[in-house]
């Protein structure tokens, strides 16, 4: 919390006890038997986490993405993989938020905000995952309605959700051919595909999203045709912030989690926190962990205030933090020793639940690819 302003603190600490409360204790069970935890999400919409960086008329809470991303870095550390759905869901309530007119706005943000409805965000495709741009599912208009037909895959919460923000062609090849459509579950021809079986992620659904000549109004499109693309690259600029905190939060929790083993565990005679060698490699996660927080609160500054490096720092923050974390958690399990790998140790949850955040919200390789293509221009 250091450098954090009073209301940050505040925000930090609502968080936290909401994560050890109401999420760490139930952490294991979602994960086992997979259970989406509606109710606990809803108990966190009330306390504002439903459309945190939604503006207020609405039902939002208005905050930055500072804000944003100290809360979902705290959330995190009861459970990585519901924090996970919930920044995915509040991604797609601001999308509609800033993209949507007024009457869109206003018909489908005050649910979402709290999360009596949940949203869904709908652009990779079984043949398009990095390459966005060459996504496939199409929608022809007539008359006052868009017909879809195509595929979306992995997508967190399909099926069990209720609003789905789906890329798609209305216009010719590459971006300037993806518009953006707000679907209702129910519509006509929309269906969702088996539900995956995950590393991780468990406590959120994962299927794909099916479209077979589903009849949308065109007053459900987001922005401009064409606009799509645009739209979906914005919505990732925070979604990496967003991603990057949740991992930051797991590793937090394995810090915390390691820090303790030691400390307890006996070995040779003696606890294991006296052995240097273990000593150092604490100090080494500690000091990976705050260097990753850095970056990312430096990222969601520069987004906050509209900065023209505000997307690369994205990008370095999602890489970065996501690849630190991961080795964070791992070290932390590595220090459990035999103990990490039973499913009654909550560090093994974390190393499952956090390591598909290297390859969400754009691969880390992509990350690779926006910061040297920005360094190489100039």
């Amino acid at each position: 919390s250091v450098g954090l302003t009073e209301d940050q603190k505040e925000f930090q600490k609502v968080a936290l006890d909401f994560a050890a409360k109401e999420m760490a204790p139930y952490m294991a069970e979602w994960d086992e038997k997979e259970i989406f935890p509606v109710e606990t999400m809803r108990k966190a919409a009330q306390l504002g986490f439903g459309g945190i960086y939604v503006k207020p008329d609405v039902g939002g809470s208005g905050l930055s993405r500072l804000d944003t991303s100290i809360i979902f870095e705290a959330l995190s550390t009861g459970c990585t993989s519901t924090t996970a759905y919930i920044s995915i869901h509040n991604m797609c309530v601001w999308m509609i938020d800033t993209f949507g007119s007024e009457e869109q706005r206003h018909k489908f943000c005050p649910s979402l905000c709290s999360m009596e409805k949940f949203a869904s965000y709908c652009l990779t495709e079984p043949g398009s995952g990095s390459d966005a741009a060459s996504l496939l599912t199409s929608a022809q208009r007539r008359g006052d309605t868009y017909v879809l037909n195509g595929s979306k895959a992995f997508i967190s919460g399909g099926g069990d959700t209720d609003v789905y923000v789906v890329m798609c062609r209305t216009g010719g090849p590459g971006p300037k051919g993806i518009s953006c459509l707000v679907l209702e579950k129910g519509m006509p021809g929309l269906s969702f595909g088996k539900k995956e079986k995950k590393v991780g992620w468990n406590s959120q659904p994962t299927r794909a999203v099916i479209f077979e000549d589903c009849v949308v109004p065109v007053g459900n499109r987001l922005g401009a045709e064409g606009q799509g693309f645009s739209i979906a690259m914005q919505g990732l600029n925070g979604g990496r912030i967003n991603i990057a905190s949740c991992s930051l939060g797991a590793a937090h929790a394995s810090v915390l989690l390691a820090q303790e083993h030691l400390t307890v565990r006996k070995q040779f005679g003696e606890p294991l926190a006296n052995n240097q060698y273990l000593q150092f490699r604490l100090a080494e996660m500690a000091t990976r962990l705050v260097a990753a927080r850095l970056m990312v609160r430096n990222a969601a500054r520069a987004l906050q205030d509209g900065r023209e490096d505000a997307a690369v720092l994205c990008s370095m923050a999602k890489l970065f933090a996501t690849d630190e974390c991961f080795g964070i958690c791992n070290q932390a399990l590595q220090m459990h020793g035999g103990y990490g790998y039973l499913k009654d140790y909550a560090v093994q949850q974390f190393v499952r639940d956090i390591r598909v955040h290297q390859i969400l919200e754009g691969t880390n390789e992509v990350m690779r690819m926006i910061v040297a293509r920005n360094l190489l221009q100039g």
